[in-house]
């Protein structure tokens, strides 16, 4: 009798345990879920009197895995994620569009006059593990900025995660 309760009471916390793992899992699952592309997306069109930037990344084997802030005039306004795309609307005028990077190169950044109703493309790419071409450094990762035609953003993003818009 003795033997059939710890059986029974082992089962039991075998049951709630493999409930606990399946839930755990599901989760998981859930918070892992795939972002639709970009270009699946209804996005609207550009405010009245505003201007848009759109701000990617695509992935690649030499690619940083980091995801650091990107910032417009030193405010944060996203967080650069390797293969994925976000825009944010803003008012017309002058920008320095800079990202957070460990390394420090040369023209790392850029800069861009908006204009409203016009919509801009910043690309960021970056370097695994950069040394400043001295080999006593330690590897950092380095990112930059650069501005794209829309004809070759609007293809490289088309099928890149789409992380929102402003």
């Amino acid at each position: 009798m003795k033997g059939s309760r710890t059986r029974r009471r082992h089962g039991l916390w075998n049951f709630r345990t493999a409930q606990t793992w399946a839930s755990a899992v599901l989760l998981l699952s859930v918070g892992c879920a795939q972002l639709p592309p970009t270009n699946a997306v209804a996005v609207p069109p550009i405010p009245v009197g505003e201007a848009r930037l759109w701000i990617y990344r695509n992935d690649g084997p030499y690619d940083a895995q980091t995801t650091p802030y990107v910032r417009l005039d030193g405010q944060v306004v996203g967080v650069s994620e390797a293969d994925g795309a976000f825009y944010r609307d803003v008012a017309p005028g002058h920008y320095s569009i800079t990202i957070d990077s460990p390394a420090t190169d040369v023209n790392q950044f850029a800069d861009v006059n908006l204009a409203a109703g016009q919509q801009t493309y910043a690309k960021i790419l970056s370097l695994r593990c950069w040394q400043g071409g001295v080999m006593a450094e330690p590897c950092r990762d380095a990112f930059y900025v650069r501005l794209m035609a829309a004809e070759t953003a609007r293809t490289e993003i088309a099928h890149s995660p789409f992380y929102g818009g402003s």
